[in-house]
């Protein structure tokens, strides 16, 4: 992120678009928009940017971004779409600059796909007389040679099952995964639809059927580890013989890309929020109970909140509810819990929205997101874990799994850099750790310490980073996790 000018807030933004200011320069007209037309538009003073067919007009909001002018500017004139899914594709971008939409882009003309059984209905075609019935034969012979290669080549291959009893409806779903978790499997049975989601690698499969007989409170999740099968059993209402599953949503039975597959949310409520530091709160969500999802460790959910008529998403990590001194997460709260630590800012739109939920409120809370494997840390000798603030709160669950889960571990250190003493999150709890477990070691730097600091103080630097990231052994296998505000991230990266 980069600094705005005053006046330039999430708030402004919002209370521009409220305004009835023209922000297209069309004066409220939606146009198509060819490729060629888009392409002009493509300086600062000037900028249109398409996303998923849409063209909007961002050259209003330049000022607004909070990743500044130049990020823009990267898509200026041209489909952004896949520059806008790596960066930040949990963003409601329809919501955000819906007054900026221009229009949709022209659609081009689609080549029907060419394989042999096309090749054989050309020569066929070729022999039909030109008459008026030979010319409605072929129209109908060349439909019916697209329609068939496009089912047969988009055909989807079934890979669960369901059974039922008088009592119980059980789905099987065969993943042939053979380190299914119960972090790989996502239900929710709610607002009369049950989805269920399952992670493969960089992979989605869904099963998703609208179905109102079912009883609420009623999932139980159970999954086969060793052969990649996972049950979903659920309680009938009526004791009465079904049918059928349920009717098919839109995306029932697909197995697609996850970064294709579109965030689904839940509401969650908050049952407690306590003081961890003057400006950081832990809150504690609570899922739905016909929910079922374990944040796996490393990875990030979105809340996603309206305010003043726009919709608002921000990232966090979820943390365990205090640093396990025996290494075990606990198990009361078998996970229907979330826990996120999250900084309130002054005049943070969001963290402000977040600090005004009362107990009982509730808030939208998507699926897991990220890319962290544990696979990266089993094997690991050294674990060098480099925190500023509240980027903190993704080395909880690691630092929680490393000394727990990998045996051939030697040292764990946690740098944790903050700007006063009161700025340090859970000190107590990660000092008594340190006198616990010969393994972990934390050092604290301060940016802007009291003249009574008698620790360590300054910034991120190669200086001090080679005083305190130093191997346990001359080639030992090391992982550095980073994780802070942007320019604490770049810096300790170069």
């Amino acid at each position: 992120q980069v600094p705005l000018k005053p006046g330039r807030s999430l708030m402004d933004w919002i209370r521009l678009t409220k305004s009835g200011k023209d922000l297209t320069g069309l004066k409220g007209r939606l146009i198509e928009v060819t490729e060629d037309e888009l392409a002009e538009h493509n300086k600062k003073e000037d900028c249109w940017i398409c996303i998923r067919g849409f063209v909007y007009n961002v050259t209003p909001y330049m000022e607004y971004h909070p990743g500044g002018e130049d990020e823009l500017m990267k898509a200026a004139g041209t489909d952004g779409t896949d520059l806008f899914d790596q960066v930040h594709r949990w963003v409601n971008y329809e919501s955000m600059l819906k007054e900026c939409l221009v229009g949709r882009m022209a659609v081009k003309p689609i080549a029907a796909p060419k394989d042999e059984a096309c090749c054989i209905c050309s020569v066929f075609l070729q022999q039909i007389p030109e008459n008026e019935a030979g010319l409605c034969m072929k129209t109908f012979i060349s439909m019916y040679c697209y329609i068939s290669f496009f089912v047969f080549s988009h055909q989807k291959t079934d890979v669960y099952d369901w059974f039922q009893t008088d009592s119980l409806i059980t789905i099987v779903i065969y993943t042939k995964q053979k380190d299914m978790n119960a972090e790989l499997v996502i239900v929710d049975c709610q607002d009369k639809r049950l989805r269920g989601e399952i992670i493969v690698d960089d992979h989605s499969y869904l099963v998703e059927v609208g179905s109102n007989s079912v009883k609420p409170f009623s999932l139980l999740v159970n999954i086969a580890e060793k052969i990649g099968k996972v049950e979903i059993i659920l309680k009938k209402k009526d004791s009465i013989h079904w049918k059928m599953l349920g009717r098919p949503l839109e995306s029932h039975n697909t197995f697609i890309k996850r970064t294709d597959r579109g965030l689904f949310y839940r509401k969650c409520k908050l049952v407690s929020k306590t003081e961890v530091t003057h400006d950081t709160k832990l809150f504690c969500l609570m899922l739905p109970k016909s929910t079922h999802l374990r944040v796996p460790t490393g990875q990030h959910v979105y809340l996603k909140k309206i305010i003043a008529g726009t919709e608002v998403v921000k990232p966090y990590t979820p943390i365990l509810p205090f640093l396990p001194l025996d290494f075990k997460e606990p198990s009361c709260n078998a996970g229907a819990h979330i826990y996120l630590m999250i900084k309130i800012y002054s005049c943070g739109l969001f963290t402000q929205a977040l600090d005004h939920l009362q107990i009982g409120d509730c808030i939208s809370v998507s699926n897991p997101e990220g890319n962290f494997k544990k696979s990266q840390v089993q094997t690991l000798e050294d674990l060098f874990l480099l925190a500023a603030g509240t980027g903190f709160t993704p080395m909880v669950k690691l630092l929680n799994f490393a000394l727990t889960e990998v045996s051939c571990l030697r040292k764990v250190k946690l740098i944790f850099f903050n700007k006063t003493e009161d700025d340090i999150l859970w000190r107590n709890q990660l000092e008594q750790l340190a006198l616990k477990d010969e393994r972990f070691e934390v050092q604290f730097i301060l940016s802007q310490p009291t003249k009574d600091w008698v620790g360590k103080q300054g910034k991120i630097s190669s200086s001090l980073l080679s005083e305190f990231v130093k191997r346990s052994r001359k080639y030992s296998k090391v992982l550095i996790c980073i994780c802070g505000p942007t320019p604490f991230t770049e810096q300790g990266v170069q």
